[in-house]
């Protein structure tokens, strides 16, 4: 019954929405407690500089190979195929990507072992020679896990177009319970390089976990290389401008981690926690609905059903809007104490949870496009557009990496920050007008009447968090986490009950959307339990 019940829910956008938030959100406590196991056993300090860098080469490689074929374009192909020519030629055409993806990999991570440590000379030419050594060390281990990304993420593109998101979601959730053994029992055995063990022994159960579920799909492994498959070929045909694109996109954040380099022992790690900070949110709210609408953007194309497309992206558009700017806000005032609350512990100090916090406060600027990005992208993806992101890509870049060398002089890594938030907007705005233009009104009216309106009502809601933070220090030990914690609870919580008072006050279209498909999920629910 449980089955049945998950089976119907993901045929829906909503319902892949909801799987893949919930998923999301048991993921992101997970990174929460990673990291908090991180900072208080390394702080902001060099070990963690080193860690957080070594993940740069493999992260490039794997988005530039992996990303760059299957993000764009696999699954539109694949559904493509699967409805023209049937489910068993889809399949080959994936075996067959499959394989190749995993030969290429292995080429390409040797290659890169052996060159490691020049390319840290250029990605940490801040680092003294022994850190320099440790980064290395820990990115060799690292290339291991590119392996198992690589094979995992066709898995998922497969399930991703069965519309399976419950295992699709959960992989996520294992490669973070593998770096937590890291963390736990790797590091004490074998110190410090323990911790990249833990993120190749993550990768592994990224890629195991939805070994059951693709056999269920009707997926038959063959050791089968045919490059002339036109299938493949069309995917790799797509795979240059989305490659550059997310190329781009690494390669911003390795010149971000080389001039944080040059900023003194933690400037990295400090960036790091701020950013898997701000990732909460938009994961859970801007990636997940991102990827619950991919399929049925690519079906409304396929059917050129764009009405059914205008709908789809209108209501998704607004919803991200209506969760993230209110969070936007509350991560804005409250920082320091989630700060705090997150990575307080052990040995990471006042100094890196002030710097931690500014950082993210700025971060919170433009959390509203960063959440906005991936589905505007997937907008262009579904029409196997990938070229339009990739020019909007570099422009950001370009402003990002150039406002970074000015800010960082004057404000540190909190300069950093500011040029990727301001580079962010860029981005989102960009793809945003393009859209518009290409496609025509796309609910204009409703979406810009919406906005003002939850702008509203979340100025309003920051009044009383800003409000209640002040009135609940006195009321707790301010020198504890509990008291912290509470600070922070009492802060957030009064804002929100004002936000989801004046959201229904007001008849949000937003709000009784959200209702609805709550109401509609319980059914469901209800239903499966009295079968």
């Amino acid at each position: 019954m449980a089955y049945s019940r998950i089976a119907k829910l993901q045929q829906t956008v909503s319902g892949g929405a909801i799987i893949f938030g919930i998923a999301s959100i048991l993921s992101r406590v997970l990174g929460l407690v990673r990291d908090r196991l991180l900072s208080s056993h390394f702080g902001a300090s060099s070990i963690a500089d080193s860690y957080f860098t070594a993940f740069k080469i493999p992260d490039f490689i794997f988005n530039i190979i992996v990303l760059g074929a299957l993000s764009a374009s696999f699954v539109p192909i694949f559904i493509e195929y699967w409805k023209k020519k049937g489910h068993d030629e889809a399949m080959r055409m994936a075996v067959i990507l499959l394989n190749l993806i995993a030969v290429i990999l292995i080429i390409v991570g040797v290659v890169c072992f052996i060159f490691t440590p020049q390319l840290m000379h250029v990605l940490a030419y801040g680092d003294t020679a022994e850190q320099q050594s440790t980064t290395i060390l820990f990115t060799r281990i690292m290339l291991v896990s590119i392996i198992f990304f690589g094979m995992s993420n066709v898995l998922s593109g497969i399930l991703h177009a069965h519309k399976k998101f419950l295992i699709y979601a959960l992989a996520p959730i294992f490669y973070n319970v593998g770096i937590i053994c890291g963390i736990l029992f790797f590091v004490p055995l074998f110190g410090p390089v323990g911790l990249p063990f833990g993120v190749v022994f993550g990768s592994f159960l990224h890629f195991a976990i939805q070994l059951p579920a693709l056999f269920r799909t009707g997926f038959h492994y063959r050791p089968i290389l045919f490059l002339k498959h036109p299938g493949v070929t069309q995917v790799i045909r797509l795979m240059p401008s989305r490659s550059f694109a997310l190329g781009l996109t690494q390669l911003n954040t390795m010149c971000i981690f080389a001039i944080a380099s040059t900023l003194g022992d933690g400037a990295r790690a400090t960036w790091q926690y701020a950013d898997n900070l701000q990732q909460f949110p938009i994961n859970i709210f801007g990636v997940s609905l991102a990827l619950a609408v991919f399929p049925f953007f690519s079906e409304a194309y396929a059917e050129n059903n764009m009405e059914r497309f205008k709908q789809v992206f209108s209501e998704n558009f607004r919803r991200i809007l209506f969760f993230v700017i209110p969070i936007s806000i509350i991560t804005l005032l409250l920082r320091a104490q989630i700060v705090r609350v997150v990575y307080g512990a052990g040995v990471f100090d006042w100094e890196a949870t002030y710097y931690t916090a500014q950082t993210l406060g700025v971060f919170a600027l433009s959390m509203f496009a960063q959440s906005l990005i991936p589905l505007l992208s997937r907008s262009f993806f579904a029409r196997q557009d990938t070229k339009t992101p990739v020019i909007i890509s570099a422009i950001s870049v370009i402003v990002n990496v150039v406002c970074a060398f000015v800010f960082a002089k004057h404000l540190g890594i909190i300069g950093l920050a500011f040029a990727f938030s301001l580079s962010s907007i860029v981005a989102m705005l960009l793809l945003l007008a393009t859209l518009r233009v290409r496609q025509g009104d796309l609910d204009d009216d409703r979406i810009i009447s919406s906005t003002w309106k939850i702008i509203g009502a979340a100025l309003l809601m920051g009044l009383v968090v800003h409000g209640l933070k002040y009135v609940a220090a006195p009321l707790v030990n301010m020198q504890t986490f509990v008291g912290v914690f509470l600070q922070t609870t009492i802060a957030a919580s009064g804002g929100i009950m004002v936000y989801i008072v004046i959201a229904k006050q007001f008849g949000f279209v937003e709000a009784q959307s959200i209702w609805n498909r709550f109401v509609s999920f319980r059914h469901i629910l209800r239903k499966g339990n009295h079968k």
